[in-house]
This record gives C-alpha cells, sequence and structure tokens, in this order.
C-alpha cells in the first residue's frame, strides 16, 4: 500500500461519509507530491488487538520505522471513498502526553478497490475478535447479544 499520511479531525460524528474530507485532504498532498513518492512504501498487517504499519524503503523492504494501531482505539473504517475507490482509511483515537486525545484519520492506497475493501473486512474482523476477547476478560463490562455486537463492528465499505 502507500500510506497517504494523516489528518487530525474534530467533531467527527462516525457515520457513512465521515472520512470523506479528511481523505480528500491526504489525497490532495499526495498527489500534488506524487513524483517524490515511491509507489508503495508501506505494508500494513492487520491482526487482533494491533494493525501494525510497517514503512518501507526505496528498494520495497521494511525498515526499522513501524506505526502501531491499538485495534480497541480505531473508531471507524471504511473503503468507500469517492475520490478513489482505492482508498481504505480508519480514524484513530491517539492519547497525548497529558492523556487528552484528538482524532487522526489515516488513509493508504491500496492497488485496487477490491484490495482496500479486503482491508476493511480484515478491520472488521480484528475489531470483533478484539471486542470478544476483551469481553471475556472482563476488560469490557456490557450486556449485549452477539448480533449487537456484530453490527457494532461492521465497516462501511460500500
Amino acid at each position: 500500500v502507500t500510506y497517504l499520511g494523516k489528518v487530525s479531525t474534530t467533531g467527527m460524528q462516525f457515520l457513512s461519509g465521515c472520512t470523506e474530507k479528511p481523505v480528500i485532504e491526504l489525497w490532495k498532498k499526495h498527489t500534488l507530491a506524487r513524483e517524490d513518492v515511491f509507489p508503495a512504501n508501506a505494508l500494513l498487517e492487520i491482526r487482533p488487538f494491533q494493525v501494525w504499519l510497517h514503512h518501507l524503503d526505496l528498494k520495497g523492504e521494511a525498515t526499522v520505522h513501524m506505526d502501531t494501531f491499538q485495534v480497541a482505539r480505531i473508531a471507524y473504517c471504511t473503503a468507500d471513498h469517492n475520490v478513489s475507490p482505492n482508498i481504505f482509511a480508519w480514524v484513530y483515537r491517539e492519547i497525548n502526553d497529558d492523556l487528552s486525545y484528538q482524532m487522526d484519520c489515516h488513509a493508504v492506497e491500496c492497488e485496487s478497490k477490491l484490495e482496500a475493501k479486503k482491508l476493511a473486512h480484515a478491520m472488521m474482523e480484528a475489531f470483533k475478535k478484539t471486542f470478544h476477547s476483551m469481553k471475556s476478560d472482563g476488560r469490557i463490562h456490557r450486556n449485549s447479544s452477539s448480533e449487537e455486537v456484530s453490527h457494532e463492528f461492521e465497516s462501511d465499505d460500500g
């Protein structure tokens, strides 16, 4: 994938289309700098509990630098963008040093619309596994039917 970057968002309601504006901003920055960007500059690995964004060097090999995202702090994800169907985006709750938080929208460009949708589905599965594990460990106290849990963690992938 090509990591497009992140942009802070404010006052976001996590509904269909909520990532469109941040994604357009990231897409414009990316297309302006496209000549300087190596086409595939990252590898996105989605697992229960964590998502890893491995940054690649100019040879396409993984570098030491990697961003880690906790699945429980991902508020929303989607693979449905008007600017490009190949974009997968997620909103992450970043906790600052003073324990305040900000919501950041991250986006990657995939090789195809299908690849973007596969990432959205992989994220949905990671949400489900993380939620069920946290609930069974007693870290989440909530009375929910499995159907409600399933609907809560559906991704919006069009």
